[in-house]
């Protein structure tokens, strides 16, 4: 059965970076997208960013573009979400999942992941 393991959440002040982390087991990273989400209390998941591992496409919230990066590394089945310029309103679970298939700009954001992780905290002070 497919795994998702996040790692690299913590406190950090307000502007600072963070490196997120999924490490997958028992999937092939072929044919598939991998999206970050993020849910904090009171307020519904929210969609962050995804990367379609085939074509290496990547789509972002409008909230997170130009502060948030998205990566995969195929070999190792891991992929990362950096996270640069980090604001209070960023505070939040972040999960990983996967999706089978590539993804595009409306598509990623649709409820049709599959595999999810357990998440990782985030939380940025101000």
């Amino acid at each position: 059965e497919v795994q998702l393991v996040e790692s690299g959440g913590g406190l950090v002040q307000a502007g600072g970076p963070l490196r997120l982390s999924c490490a997958a087991s028992e999937l092939t990273f072929d044919d598939v997208s991998i999206a970050w989400f993020r849910q904090s209390p009171g307020k519904k998941r929210e969609g962050v960013a995804c990367i379609s591992i085939d074509d290496g496409g990547t789509y972002y919230a409008d909230s997170v573009k130009g502060r948030f990066t998205i990566s995969s590394d195929n070999a190792k089945n891991w992929v990362y979400l950096q996270m640069n310029s980090l604001k209070p309103e960023d505070t939040a679970v972040y999960y990983c999942a996967v999706d089978y298939g590539p993804e595009d700009e409306d598509s990623w954001l649709e409820p049709t992941y599959e595999y999810w992780g357990q998440g990782t905290q985030v939380t940025v002070s101000s």
